[in-house]
């Protein structure tokens, strides 16, 4: 769990460096802003679908886990997986809108 905090963080100390820097004339802001919108949009989606990972291994592996001492409690599993789905569906809507403006 320590080597993946550790390397979200360097991805992020990446793209915020990656982000900084160079120094544009007048005329291409609008292209500064069209790359930052872009940046944006992608770690709205990258962020919330890599916490929609790892947060469905974990419901689904306990998901199964009671599936198997009692079948009959599969609905409620199925429930609390497309609870943890929406988080992806919510990053993918953030960044349509973020990419629509």
């Amino acid at each position: 769990m320590k080597t993946i905090v550790l390397l979200l963080l360097a991805a992020a100390a990446i793209s915020f460096a990656g982000s900084t820097g160079i120094a544009f004339a007048a005329e291409d802001s609008a292209a500064n802003a069209d790359s930052m919108k872009l940046l944006g949009a992608g770690l709205a989606f990258g962020i919330a679908a890599g916490g929609a990972g790892i947060g469905l291994g974990q419901v689904g592996a306990a998901g199964l886990a009671v599936i198997s001492e009692n079948p009959a409690l599969q609905s409620k599993v199925f429930i609390f997986v497309g609870m943890v789905e929406s988080i992806a569906i919510y990053g993918i809507v953030m960044m349509f809108i973020i990419l629509g403006q």
